[in-house]
Order: C-alpha cells, then structure tokens, then sequence
C-alpha cells in the first residue's frame, strides 16, 4: 500500500541519509521502490541495487525509460556532496534564501538529462537492460513509460515490446507515468496499460472523479500530500493518505520518505 519514492537518492539526499531511511522501511514492510533511469542523475537504480541486492524477493522494484541522464550528469557526481553541504550550512546559519519554484528546480534538473522523443521498443529494451544490471536483478515488477510530454507515437511497436519482455519474465507488467495536467496526451491509449502511474489531483472535483475511474483499478500514486482529499482542503498528511488507501485499495500510495520522522508516520498509516 505505501510506496518508497527513490528519486532523491544521491541527487537531493545523500548516501547515508537514503540508506538510514531504505533500510529503515524496509525492516518495517514498506517493499515497493520507485524509480528510474534518470534518478539521481542516473545514480539511484545502482544505489539501491547494491542495497537490496539479497533481498529481492522482499522488495517490489519499478522503475521506468524514456529520461536518461546525459554527459553532462557524469560532472556532476564529485560536485553533488559538496552543493549538499552548502545547502546544510545556509540552512543552519538561518538566512532567508529565495525558494525556487517547482518548474524552476526542474529546469535545472533537465539540463543534466535527456528526453527520448519518438520512443521506440528498442529503446524500452535498452533502458531495460541497463536498468537490470544497475539493480542486480533479473526482472522489474513494474516497468513505465516516464512522464512522456507528447503522445506516444508508437504505442503499438512499444505494447508489443512490453508482451515480449513479460513473455521472456524480465517485466511483470508495464504502464506509463505522467501527470494529471497532461492525461489528455495519452487518452487514446490509456486503457492499453497494465496499470498506471499519477499524481493525486488538485481539485476536489476532479480528485471525486478519479475515485469513480480509477478507485478500482491498479493504480502508483504519488504526491500524495499535494492536492486535495476533502473539499476544505484541511486534512493533516497521515489522514489524506489514510483517505488515499481507503478510496483506492488496489494502489499503491508514493511517499519520498527520507525524514524519519514522516516515515514512520506514514507506515503508522498502513499499520
């Protein structure tokens, strides 16, 4: 039911802190780990390879294709610890420092990765391959199209490359990840998956109606805090994950859960 969201991991959050929080929820049940080529600016997939390399069948293991990181991600690996440490001190020393917006983080992440537009099954198999090697493990549970910004223009060559690799046993099912502000992409097509992968809406309209398309189904849905679950928009984090759980039981639920302190609120949730 309770997702661990990986993209952090040797990106924002540093080695040890995400090896506290994984082996953290993992001794506690929380199986599911969510991830993909570009997280981590192509770091998190051999992160946590090597972290449940042993364990395989206590975890599930998604991950996705379509984003890789490019040259320019290989730089940035003996300079991340060191942004991370300024960050800590700016932090501690209590200065207001100017928050950059969501899509201005994002920019700035995709200068170090590579969108893959038009998509092709080799493509997906490549990614693939490289995804098994990096998580020392045969197969995925879960393999998704990433968060594609146009429609899939060879969703058919892509549908027939995904039935190969279930019938070769090196995917368990397969889906596309993406946005709610852009499901009208994929809307031709959508009922072609084997599950899918959202954010939560963020209007209470919008999040009824979801509930009444998908509260069924086989559903990855991540930030679970943002948008609402009630019309007052004044539930606490625990409860609208309680509330998540409860109106789609047959999902999981995404959580980027490095803060000890909302991990274990969050599998309180489950509990």
């Amino acid at each position: 039911m309770l997702g661990f969201g990986c993209a952090p991991i040797l990106g924002a959050v540093d080695a040890k802190t995400a090896k506290y929080a994984l082996d953290f929820a993992l001794d506690h049940g929380v199986t599911h780990l969510d991830l993909g080529r570009s997280y981590g600016f192509g770091e998190a997939e051999q992160f946590v390879g090597k972290l449940t390399k042993g364990r395989r069948n206590e975890v599930v293991l998604a991950s996705k294709f379509g984003i890789k990181p490019n040259w320019k991600a290989s730089l940035l690996k003996s300079v991340k610890p060191i942004i991370r440490v300024a960050r800590k001190q700016i932090s501690r020393s209590g200065e207001a420092q100017p928050i950059p917006s969501e899509s201005t983080a994002k920019n700035a992440s995709n200068r170090f990765l590579d969108r893959i537009d038009p998509l092709r099954g080799s493509d997906m198999r490549n990614s693939l391959e490289k995804s098994l090697k990096e998580l020392h493990t045969n197969h995925l549970d879960y393999f998704f199209i990433h968060e594609p910004h146009s429609t899939v223009a060879y969703i058919d060559e892509l549908q027939e490359t995904a039935e190969k690799l279930k019938a070769e046993g090196k995917i368990r099912a397969w889906g596309i990840a993406y946005m709610q502000s852009q499901k009208h992409l994929h809307e031709p097509y959508i009922n072609s998956f084997d599950l899918l992968q959202f954010n939560k809406p963020q209007t209470s309209l919008a999040y009824d109606q979801l509930v009444q398309e998908r509260g069924r189904q086989s559903n990855v849905i991540f930030s679970p805090i943002k948008g609402f679950c009630d019309r007052t928009n004044r539930m606490q984090p625990a409860e609208k994950i309680k509330k998540l759980i409860n109106d789609f039981p047959n999902s999981v639920v995404l959580c980027s859960m490095f803060n000890l302190e909302h991990l274990k609120q969050n599998i309180l949730c489950v509990s």
